[in-house]
């Protein structure tokens, strides 16, 4: 979970951190083999993925770690910071988004050096920020969202209309 999602901070209000952690713990809960982790809001300052991916692997070595991202973040994966490092230690995982297609054949192929799993789940033609206008606009969230995530947007107040 980013503390101070670099690419976003100053371009849109963030939620707070440690409401974003508690909404991907709800929302995990139950789930076998996901956890949701504090390691970057521990850490403080601007979340960067090369400085957790070397901390997870310092913690756990010789685990294979997979970074999961949507294709449309797999497309600017070229912007990041200290992306050779990222892509030397890590398995992508990149999921279909509706509308985002990533051409492996393109001259400027932002894929290119990595170690690459494509996966498709069901293709649903909603992103967090329809979500969060839904939360603001008041309509509802029943099957977009785990319910254990509704009740701490519900708790903490999260996404109001004035946001």
């Amino acid at each position: 979970m980013a503390n101070e999602p670099w690419q976003k901070v100053g371009n849109r209000p963030v939620t707070p951190a440690v409401d974003r952690l508690a909404l991907v713990e709800a929302a995990v809960e139950g789930v076998e083999g996901l956890e949701a982790s504090g390691i970057e809001i521990e850490r403080g300052g601007p979340s960067y993925t090369a400085d957790t991916v070397a901390e997870l692997e310092a913690r756990w070595p010789g685990v294979e770690l997979n970074l999961i991202v949507g294709a449309d973040a797999a497309a600017g994966l070229g912007c990041w910071e200290r992306i050779s490092e990222v892509r030397s230690k890590v398995v992508l995982v990149v999921v279909n988004r509706p509308g985002t297609t990533i051409d492996a054949s393109a001259a400027e192929n932002p894929l290119e050096g990595w170690d690459v799993r494509m996966v498709e789940v069901p293709a649903l033609e909603i992103s967090s920020t329809d979500l969060r206008d839904r939360v603001a606009s008041g309509r509802p969230l029943d099957f977009l969202v785990p319910m254990q995530a509704i009740r701490v947007i519900r708790e903490r107040g999260l996404y109001p209309v004035s946001r």
